[in-house]
């Protein structure tokens, strides 16, 4: 369907909705709560990876003393860096493959 129409079919629905002849579709979605990583699993994922600590601080876009600390348990990653860990965790190649790390 051309924009135009999918525009002017959605301005429709909101006016009949306003008018209450049509009831809003809704959707409900739900966020996984973010994991908790431990150093050896932090470094079980970056291994599989097979990159070394200095490029996956890069993938990660985070310094060296980071992944360091986060090996060593002298630190934890928090919120988007363990999504970034997660999805890494699932996919080694995810690095390579979402064109973050280029050969």
């Amino acid at each position: 369907m051309p924009l135009f129409d999918e525009i002017k079919l959605g301005l429709g629905q909101a006016i009949e909705y306003e008018k209450g002849n049509l009831k809003a579709k809704k959707t409900t979605l739900t966020v996984a709560p973010v994991e908790v990583f431990t150093p050896g699993e932090i470094k079980e994922i970056r291994n599989k990876t097979g990159l070394t600590q200095v490029l996956f601080a890069k993938f990660m876009g985070v310094s060296v003393k980071s992944v360091e600390a986060w090996e060593a348990g002298r630190n934890h990653p928090e919120g988007a860096a363990c999504r970034l860990l997660s999805l890494t965790r699932e996919d080694p190649t995810f690095p390579q493959r979402s064109g973050i790390v280029v050969r």
